[in-house]
């Protein structure tokens, strides 16, 4: 017997969906994505376990990556303001030694 197929988790959302909804059962949705009654009824268990962590869990504060990316957000700032001032040190250094330059009027 073949390995099952790959189905992406969009797709297996879709599929969880549709029978929570009533639209198909189970038995529909494992003849019509060619895998077992058995995945489908596992999608539809951890699909409904991980709903009921979330909404234990609560939504506390922010979530991982919000904070990886508010981390990385600090860190372009910094740098930009790194390289400002940087800038204005060679702009200034190159006007000492050019004269003003056209654009510093």
């Amino acid at each position: 017997m073949g390995r099952p197929p790959v189905i992406p988790a969009e797709q297996k959302t879709r599929i969880v969906l549709s029978v929570l909804a009533g639209e198909m059962t189970i038995a529909e949705a494992a003849r019509r994505e060619k895998v077992s009654e058995q995945s489908i009824g596992r999608w539809k268990a951890d699909f409904l376990e991980a709903g009921r962590t979330a909404l234990a869990a609560g939504r506390s504060g922010p979530s991982t990556r919000e904070q990886q990316l508010e981390a990385e957000i600090a860190d372009l700032t910094q740098a930009l303001g790194e390289a400002a001032v940087e800038l204005r040190v060679w702009k200034k250094s190159a006007e000492g030694r050019l004269g003003p330059s056209r654009t510093s009027r």
